[in-house]
This record gives structure tokens, C-alpha cells and sequence, in this order.
């Protein structure tokens, strides 16, 4: 049996897997910082100058653009940039999931840490949001990685979830 792929069909559902995944992943990463060592915390919070990595970039944006927001139109536009990463991670995910051997590894789990790498650890200090990864405590590295773990596996299951039903032999559209 084959499945006809339509690439805007998975984009399309893997925005919503990035969004499903962004929400549980959000729930996750709170619980683990509000149970976190109080000492990691301060730390970690003290690297950030108290603010989410996100919002820190919507602070970077509006220099850029010379448009002066308020406090809370800043966490609004960082709530926003924190979406869109993870809408457009699940979107990227699943348009790679049956096209690119081995993106799928171990259901999600290899994508999220790949996104955890690539984000937390390296486009975030080389952007200069976040000071680099030796600043923060080990506790921060590993709620993320928990995190972008749980992101990845999410987004693979709502799209196990949605796959489309394969096409009974000599029945496929061309």
C-alpha cells in the first residue's frame, strides 16, 4: 500500500503538531523550573537578566526597528516569536518526517533534541539573546533538553496521529 504525500497537506498539519507540541512543551518546562534547585534558578535567572530568552529577542527587534513597546506588548511579541518557532518547527518536522531517511528517528525525540541544540545551545548565544551555554546551571541545559524532547516526540505523535490512510495498491493518485 502507498500513501500519496501532499508537502503542503504535512506543513499544514505540522503547524498544528507545533502547536500541540509548543503548549505540552510549555506546560513541561514550567513545572520543571518551578520544582528547580532555588540556587540553579537564581543563577539561571540572573543570566537571562530575568527575562525569557524570547522576550529578550522581541527586546533585540525592537531596537532594530526603532519602535519603542510597552512591557507588555514586548511579552506579547515574544510570546508570539516563541509560537512561530514552534509552529514552524513542527511544520519543517513533519515536511522532513517521510522525506529525509532517518528525521524521524526514535519518533520525534532525535528532532527535538537537534532543536534544542540548534536553538538553546547555539542560535541563541551566537545571536546574542542568552550569554552562552556555560553560564547558565546544568538544571537549565537539562529542563531544556527535557523540553525540546517532549516538543519533538508531541509533534511526532499528533502527526502518527493524523497520517493520512495509506491508499490500497493499483488506487493511488497520481
Amino acid at each position: 500500500m502507498r500513501t500519496k504525500r501532499s508537502l503542503l497537506a504535512d506543513l499544514g498539519r505540522g503547524a498544528i503538531a507545533g502547536a500541540a507540541a509548543t503548549w505540552v512543551m510549555t506546560q513541561v518546562t514550567n513545572v520543571l523550573y518551578e520544582h528547580e534547585n532555588p540556587r540553579a534558578r537564581d543563577r539561571e535567572d540572573r543570566a537571562r537578566g530575568g527575562e525569557a530568552a524570547y522576550t529578550i529577542l522581541a527586546r533585540k527587534l525592537e531596537a532594530l526597528t526603532g519602535r519603542q513597546l510597552t512591557k507588555r506588548e514586548r511579552d506579547r511579541v515574544g510570546l508570539m516569536i516563541h509560537w512561530t518557532l514552534g509552529i514552524t518547527a513542527g511544520a519543517a518536522y513533519a515536511a522532513m518526517r517521510r522525506r529525509v531517511p532517518g528525521a524521524d528517528a526514535a519518533a520525534g525525540l532525535a528532532f527535538g533534541t537537534f532543536f534544542f541544540l540548534a536553538m538553546d545551545e547555539t542560535a541563541n548565544p551566537l545571536l546574542g539573546v542568552t550569554p552562552g551555554p556555560r553560564a547558565f546551571p546544568w538544571q537549565a541545559h537539562a529542563r531544556g533538553l527535557a523540553g525540546h524532547a517532549v516538543f519533538g516526540a508531541v509533534t511526532d505523535a499528533v502527526l502518527s496521529l493524523t497520517d493520512p490512510a495509506p491508499e490500497p495498491a493499483g488506487f493511488a493518485a497520481d
